[in-house]
């Protein structure tokens, strides 16, 4: 790993998290790229990177790069991808893969004429310990068959009408908001856990706020700023703030999903609960490092996350001591750390080790059938 250089293209929120998680993981960040070339420069000095690029092209024609970080807005993601993937790069993008099923499909088939190159996507919540260990779980048979899976994934940092940011624009981050933003986490963490496949949807969508308050210059990620009124002017937003969504999957299981992300509290809180025809499981994000495990003929079971407890192949994600917390950053640091080993291994023949284009892919289609769904109040199969 030590021999692959990044360039990180996107310096907002999520964007200096990969670069602390690429430092962690020991991969070299050769520079970053923001929105112009002074917030490239601000953000190069403060998160103490050599260079600040220019523009798109300049990181694609740096010999020292050979992958590339995207964690721009979503409507980015398709044309920097593509860009870099013709340029010869490996490619880590953030949520979602692109705007559309027919743009992310162009992605997966591009990818496949590029043998050497890794195309990954940053579902990073599947690299919890215990996430993984409930997945290790239901490899293994102990979970038993999947009944049913019910879960939320719910945040409150829109719950005011004067929170702005760009992911609330359609033409920002496509027609879905909260199913795409943080839905698609709870079904690829389910997809990854179950090994099973969603083949219908039926969703029922809200836009709590459709008039927002936008200031006069633009908001960052959970910034949580608070402005007067004399600063903000009305906008028309058609994104969704909640979704409740009916599943059903691959093997007959049924499913409930309900996302927000104006439910004041609650930060940043996924959960999930799959009941097995053996045992049940039950996880959150807020609490990352314990996992419930019921049973019906002997007393209920909580597992802290310790090396010494789980599954060994759970064991190469978990790199402190029981009772030494491990979250949000380390799961990062994890899905980083994968990538990066399968580039470095040189067996572009062998399973990924990460979350691939054609995981991205299949979670636009699953929005797009959500969105279908809600827009026809009925039952759509997914393709």
């Amino acid at each position: 790993m030590q021999n692959i250089g990044v360039g990180m293209i996107g310096a907002g929120f999520i964007g200096p998290v990969h670069v602390e998680a690429l430092k962690r993981v020991g991969v070299k960040i050769r520079g970053i790229l923001g929105v112009d070339h002074a917030e490239s420069l601000r953000a190069a000095a403060a998160l103490g990177l050599p260079k600040a690029y220019a523009n798109l092209e300049e990181i694609l024609a740096d010999p020292e790069v050979q992958a590339v970080h995207i964690a721009t807005p979503n409507r980015l993601h398709f044309p920097m991808a593509k860009a870099a993937l013709e340029a010869g790069k490996h490619v880590l993008c953030e949520k979602p893969l692109s705007m559309t099923s027919a743009e992310s499909a162009e992605l997966v088939a591009l990818a496949k004429t590029k043998p050497n190159l890794a195309a990954g996507v940053n579902y990073n919540v599947r690299y919890y310990p215990l996430a993984l260990q409930a997945k290790a779980l239901r490899q293994n048979g102990e979970l038993g068959e999947v009944l049913h899976v019910t879960g939320s994934y719910v945040q409150d940092w829109l719950f005011y009408q004067t929170d702005y940011n760009w992911r609330v624009l359609a033409k920002e981050g496509g027609e879905l908001r909260a199913v795409s933003d943080i839905g698609t986490h709870w079904l690829d963490l389910l997809h990854n856990i179950t090994g099973l496949e969603v083949t219908a949807v039926c969703a029922d969508l809200a836009t709590v706020w459709p008039i927002r308050k936008r200031p006069l210059g633009e908001v960052e990620t959970y910034s949580g700023k608070v402005l007067t009124e004399d600063q903000l002017e009305p906008v028309e937003i058609s994104t969704d703030d909640y979704g409740a969504i009916l599943l059903r999957f691959s093997n007959g299981a049924k499913g409930v999903l309900y996302v927000s992300q104006v439910t004041a509290g609650r930060k940043n809180c996924l959960r999930f609960e799959i009941a097995g025809s053996k045992e049940a499981l039950a996880w959150e994000s807020e609490k990352p490092n314990e996992m419930w495990i019921g049973h019906r003929n002997e007393p209920n079971q909580v597992l802290l996350r310790d090396p010494g407890l789980v599954d060994p192949s759970v064991k190469p994600y978990i790199a402190f001591p029981g009772g030494h917390n491990e979250g949000f950053p380390d799961t990062m640091k994890q899905c980083f750390r994968s990538f990066y080993s399968y580039i470095a291994a040189g067996d572009f023949t062998a399973p990924a080790t990460f979350p691939t284009f054609a995981e991205g892919h299949r979670e636009i289609v699953l929005c797009e059938a959500i969105l279908q769904s809600h827009r026809e109040q009925r039952w759509i199969e997914v393709a």
